[in-house]
């Protein structure tokens, strides 16, 4: 494998405009930091507003041309971003391991993740479809097109820094449209990277752009503001989407939301323990338990709930934490301080309320911002953990015995992300199907992500969809034409 200077020597540090590696105009920059040890790994470039508007301008210059290039030819330059990222599969976990935290194991597995969306949508490209025919009245006949909705910014966030990349990214040029993506600050290096490889593949100037900033709302606002932008889609934090849905308000922009979730992991009486423990530990310690499809309050029957904590307090009792290039790490560091402090206040309210720590419950001395996998139980009424996200290594846990007082506490919270449901019941799982009030839905499965089903929630958990048919059709302007019968 390459050496972790080696790699980092590869990655390109400015900005990418009009398919031109450049410094910002300020020439200012910005450190980007292993968390696992607090180092320096690089310096990027650090974009001002003029910056921001200088990358839409040359997404708006490339959008006709791109526009207009066939669908197979978008498809198969897609199709090579794929294969080429298969290739380079190992550089692009350490990369994010580097620079976010996680696993090299869970970052290789990101790669094949983030990679479906280039596959997927590769395929998607050449299937966009109208239709065509006699209208109800007889009087003429009807055109139905699909053209690309034109230039499009993208924000994503730090915690899948590839996937959040690709799956914005492959379906916007899969259905003709150009793109400014302005990723994290924590993890911009995986972008960087990224749109390197796009550029390697072919991918003509200006279609993609790439700006790293220190300033994200100084940056960001003109651009969601300026008439050329079409299209908006940002993954983060809720409160920053209602922000940067007010700014869209005034283009009428199209816009696709992925904010923030609280999602219900509901285990009844008659689950399969074996099964609900090991899908447990995948909704909720994968990726470091930071990300917003984590499992956040484990809702177990009273029947079973002590044997499902001493299972999954055993289980995360034998987590390794460490670096994540280390052999056998399964817990790397969290992001930063700020989501260390989160993490051990959240505990700390709920031990407040009655609840026992089964194991865990601590942060770890530096270097780095590691927290201890953590079970705790008999969580109350009225908890903090029970209410926020807690983008951490935390499984709490508290307990019903009435299905209807499941469903009711599941859905009380203003996200509606994910849920996830464990029942031998095939009639009881239709009926969480029906009631529980989320976009997505785990029956039996701890995770649920694909590049090919539709990613997305209701209430503040966002609008609109990612990946799947769907998808496609976030970046598509729907057209209707009236022609006469002679």
């Amino acid at each position: 494998m390459i050496s972790e200077s080696a790699l980092l020597a590869k990655v390109p540090t400015q900005l990418y405009i009009g398919g031109q590696w450049v410094d910002g105009a300020a020439g200012g920059t910005i450190p980007v930091h292993d968390p696992a040890t607090g180092d320096t790994i690089a310096t990027i470039a650090d974009a001002t507003p003029e910056d921001g508007i200088r990358a839409l301008d040359a997404a708006v210059e490339a959008a006709a041309a791109w526009a207009a290039t066939p669908a197979r030819v978008r498809g198969e330059l897609l199709r090579a971003a794929w294969e080429l990222l298969t290739e380079r599969a190992d550089e692009f976990a350490l990369l994010m391991t580097l620079e976010m935290g996680k696993p090299f194991a869970e970052a290789k597995g990101e790669v094949a993740y983030g990679g479906e969306f280039l596959r997927w949508f590769a395929e998607e490209a050449p299937r966009i479809q109208g239709r065509y025919g006699p209208n109800p009245e007889g009087t003429g006949r009807m055109i139905v097109t699909q053209r690309p909705v034109g230039p499009c910014f993208f924000i994503t966030p730090w915690n899948f820094p590839l996937a959040m990349a690709t799956r914005k990214i492959a379906p916007a040029l899969a259905a003709g449209c150009t793109v400014v993506i302005k990723p994290a600050t924590l993890t911009p290096l995986t972008t960087l990277a990224f749109a390197q490889l796009l550029e390697e593949v072919g991918v003509p100037a200006g279609v993609v752009n790439v700006i790293t900033t220190s300033t994200s709302n100084a940056v960001s606002e003109p651009i969601i503001r300026d008439p050329r932008l079409r299209k908006l889609s940002f993954t983060g934090s809720t409160p920053v989407g209602v922000k940067l849905l007010e700014q869209a308000a005034q283009g009428v922009l199209r816009t696709s939301m992925e904010l923030g979730g609280n999602a219900p992991f509901i285990v009844f009486e008659d689950a399969d323990l074996d099964r609900a423990v090991d899908a447990a530990m995948l909704a909720k310690f994968r990726n470091i338990g930071e990300a917003c499809t984590a499992a956040n309050r484990f809702l177990v029957h009273a029947d079973v709930a002590d044997e499902f904590t001493r299972r999954v307090t055993e289980r995360v009792a034998a987590m390794k934490v460490g670096r994540g290039t280390e052999e056998g790490v399964t817990i790397g560091p969290l992001i930063d301080g700020k989501a260390v402090a989160k993490a051990s206040e959240l505990v700390a309210d709920a031990v407040s309320r009655g609840a026992r720590v089964e194991t865990g419950g601590e942060a770890v001395d530096g270097p780095g911002t590691f927290y201890r996998p953590t079970v705790v139980s008999g969580i109350a009424a009225g908890s903090d953990i029970l209410r926020e996200e807690i983008f951490g290594p935390v499984l709490a846990i508290s307990t019903f015995t009435d299905e209807a007082d499941a469903v009711r506490r599941a859905n009380d919270t203003e996200y509606g992300l994910v849920s996830y449901v464990f029942t031998r019941d095939l009639a009881r799982g239709q009926r969480m199907i029906d009631q529980l009030e989320t976009g997505m839905m785990g029956l039996n499965v701890g995770v649920v992500s694909n590049a090919a089903a539709p990613f997305g929630g209701v209430k503040q958990s966002g609008l609109g969809r990612e990946g799947g048919a769907e998808g496609i059709h976030e970046y598509l302007d729907t057209k209707y034409t009236l022609t006469p019968l002679s």
